[in-house]
């Protein structure tokens, strides 16, 4: 949802939430509301307002009346319905079922009216109180737990506990739930428990627990057999005679506190973070000034909380007007990690369940539930009869450095080179990159990531090959320029579904001949050996997402499995047995889902030896990626010596934590593939023949996920590949990337953007 988080100059925004119901959540309002006017701390005067999103209950009995009635001050309620129950029912029994949207627009639109009806100063301030509705996992209209409701907003929050037998487990947990989803509990107010000593021990609890104060209020008159009249007049006593105390004026203090420090350390992160930080990718002389430099306060679903410079601000007359932070949409999701928007509550619950249960343990000749978990799950979901080994690692880069080890460690001892003292270099395609690490740039052609890094070779050659393409509403498979002759000339088609239909279109004969001849001249001409195919399935990422001719790939991979690379012949009846050299897939960034389908390798119909998976692997919470083999992949390493095993490792190989979480995400995505909001896409994609023909194949029994399609909408696509600044674009599963033609027109400017699976 795309609303700024609640952090104001001149406004103090707080969230009041009660560890469960009828804790006093309104008299810890109405005590605010009542203080902040006469509060002598400074020069400061202050303005109070009090915003109920949602109340349920009879109109005259209405926590926004109670506090009007008691405190004077400003109050709103946003939505209201009669029936005295859960805001889900109460929504649904009054046939109003507002959307978490729609709420959450409310609330900031509401904010920001009061920031701009107030006269700010240096001496005039406002605080809102926003009191939410039972505790804080009641679920709002739509049914949404009001911890992850209200998230985006990232309100502070004074959390009321619960002075009631069993409030002290109902405090704890509130307050868990709330971290676990990144809020920040300035504190605890509590109406003291008498004998149950509530306010006692959680004193105690939480000091060793971050030190988050808790604040023990005179406990409520006692009402019971009160008339309301009787009731008003000894509330009345009890609010003057509590308000203006030593305690409550603390907690106040704290509550501004807190929102001073907040803003002081936001304005100094980017001026530190310039004196300290060496940052990765970035040219550090580029960086003029410290406002160069994004603040992110927080994330969640597709949005950062990002702070407003005056370089963001220089044609707006009143900042103060402005929240602090505002919701900057992550088009790369943040280097294409996010798959389930970031803060997904399920996903750090079970990040914290597995670091609850495990933290970190070795892995080496050990074992544990969610890597065993993981590794079944790999393999089935990947469907490749060759792959029966899954090693772990912490990222794409490492993973597929660790691919690369074992396919030129099972090429040399098939074909009994020493790749120590002999160069045995890589195929791969031109463009491509596949990390950081210096193993993994060697299989990359000389780019402006590797070509100044002191020990890079490139030992390697890298194919050219043609690309699809949609340009002007029509897609394209385009050779390289000046290639015409090798590759044939454009080809047209009305449909992606055209492309990958290699039953219509086909073999190549003349990409076959082509990559023969390359193969002839550089292993019989000029004597290079390789020991492995290095490429990624369908589209190249961090190489600028170039949609790579599946035919060609295909094509590539046929001639590699049939071409004598060695005098030595495969002594295999196996069928899964790698010929050639070793096919290894990096699906770090093409794989998951991110292209509609679990493997990306199926777009292909082929089966590679070695994969590599990260990224959507843990849905962007944790670093982790996966190596998955084949038998014979695995079998180049079996010795009787330790020093003919594969001796790679790091400390957190198999983090029980990021493994559990990788569970977690893939169960989520899994439901995604089969919604009826994937569904909804598929068919979109179709056009109505296209229907009727979908209708054939599941009658056939033809998987829906075997169809190609975007979640990007289709008429919006062709639009802007019709675009006279656009040269093409590009949209398959989740990606969008859309090349831009420079101001003169005479080149082409990647402009790319990935949305998380969350937005569609």
């Amino acid at each position: 949802m795309r609303v700024p988080s609640g952090l104001w100059k001149n406004l103090v925004p707080v969230q009041i939430y009660g560890a469960n119901t009828g804790v006093g959540k309104t008299v810890v309002s109405t005590l605010l509301a009542k203080h902040f006017p006469g509060r002598k701390a400074g020069k400061t005067r202050w303005s109070v307002k009090y915003l109920k999103p949602v109340s349920t209950g009879p109109a005259g009995e209405s926590d926004e009346r109670y506090v009007k009635r008691h405190a004077g001050c400003q109050v709103r309620c946003l939505y209201r319905y009669d029936d005295p129950v859960s805001p889900h029912l109460a929504a649904r029994n009054a046939g109003e079922m507002v959307s978490d949207e729609t709420l959450l627009s409310r609330i900031s639109k509401s904010l920001r009216q009061y920031a701009r009806s107030e006269p700010f100063g240096a001496d005039k301030r406002a605080i809102v109180l926003i009191e939410t509705a039972g505790g804080v996992l009641s679920p709002g209209p739509q049914s949404t737990p009001q911890a992850d409701l209200y998230r985006p907003l990232r309100l502070p929050v004074v959390l009321v506990g619960d002075y009631r037998l069993g409030g002290i487990a109902t405090t704890i947990s509130a307050f868990e739930s709330l971290t676990l989803r990144g809020y920040d509990v300035d504190a605890i107010a509590i109406f003291n428990s008498g004998r149950f000593g509530n306010d006692e021990y959680l004193k105690s609890y939480f000091k060793n627990q971050g030190n988050i104060p808790v604040f023990s209020l005179p406990s409520v008159p006692d009402l019971e057999d009160c008339s309301k009249e009787e009731e008003w007049k000894k509330m009345e006593e009890y609010y003057e005679n509590v308000h203006l105390s030593p305690e409550l004026s603390v907690l106040a203090g704290c509550i501004v506190g807190q929102n001073r420090k907040r803003l002081q350390e936001l304005n100094k992160m980017a001026k530190r973070t310039n004196e300290v930080i060496w940052h990765p990718f970035t040219q550090h002389k580029s960086i003029e000034q410290p406002h160069d430099i994004l603040v992110f306060d927080s994330a969640y679903g597709d949005y950062f909380q990002t702070l407003h410079t005056r370089k963001s601000l220089k044609d707006i007359k009143h900042e103060d007007e402005l929240p602090v932070l505002y919701p900057a949409f992550d088009g790369s999701a943040s280097w294409w990690t996010q798959g389930l928007g970031h803060g997904n509550p399920e996903l750090s619950l079970a990040a914290a369940y597995a670091a609850g249960r495990y933290g970190h343990v070795m892995f080496a000749g050990a074992t544990h539930q969610p890597a065993l978990l993981l590794a079944d799950r790999l393999l089935k979901g990947l469907e490749n009869p060759r792959l029966k080994k899954v090693f772990f690692t912490d990222n794409g880069s490492t993973g597929t450095e660790v691919g690369i080890k074992m396919a030129l460690r099972a090429a040399c001892k098939r074909y009994e080179w020493d790749g120590s003292a002999e160069e045995i270099g890589i195929i791969g395609l031109k463009g491509s990159y596949h990390g950081d690490t210096l193993g993994a740039m060697e299989a990359s052609e000389p780019s402006i990531f590797n070509k100044k890094v002191d020990w890079y070779r490139g030992r390697g050659y890298w194919f050219d090959y043609p690309q699809v393409k949609m340009r002007r509403g029509r897609w394209v498979v385009e050779p390289p320029v000046g290639m015409e002759e090798e590759f044939g000339p454009r080809q047209y088609f009305e449909s992606l579904d055209e492309i990958f239909d290699f039953e219509t279109r086909g073999s190549s004969p003349r990409y076959e001949q082509y990559i023969e001849d390359v193969l002839n001249r550089l292993t019989k001409s000029e004597g290079k050996k390789f020991g492995a195919l290095v490429m990624e399935p369908v589209l190249l990422g961090a190489g600028g997402m170039v949609f790579v001719d599946p035919l060609f790939q295909r094509s590539l991979i046929n001639v590699i499995r049939r071409y004598s690379f060695s005098s030595h012949q495969t002594d295999s009846s196996d069928p899964h047995t790698w010929t050639g050299l070793p096919v290894l897939f990096d699906e770090v960034f093409t794989g998951l889902y991110r292209l509609g389908r679990f493997s990306s390798a199926s777009f292909l119909s082929i089966h590679p030896d070695i994969s590599v998976h990260a990224k959507l692997l843990t849905g962007g919470l944790l670093p982790l990626c996966t190596t998955v083999a084949s038998q014979s992949v695995f079998d180049a390493f079996w010795g009787d010596k330790k020093a003919d095993a594969l001796l790679h490792g790091h400390s957190y190989t198999a983090h029980p934590i990021g493994c559990h979480v990788a569970n977690t995400s893939l169960e989520v995505m899994k439901g995604l593939e089969v919604s009826s909001i994937w569904e909804r896409y598929r068919r979109s994609w179709m056009g109505e023949t296209r229907k009727e023909e979908g209708k054939f194949r599941m009658l056939k029994g033809e998987r829906k996920e075997e169809w190609i399609w975007s979640m990007w909408n289709k008429h919006f696509v062709e639009e802007v590949s019709k675009n006279k600044r656009v040269d093409a674009c590009v949209a398959l599963g989740s990606v969008l990337a859309i090349s831009l033609v420079d101001k003169k027109g005479a080149g082409v400017l990647g402009f790319h953007f990935r949305f998380s699976l969350p937005c569609f």
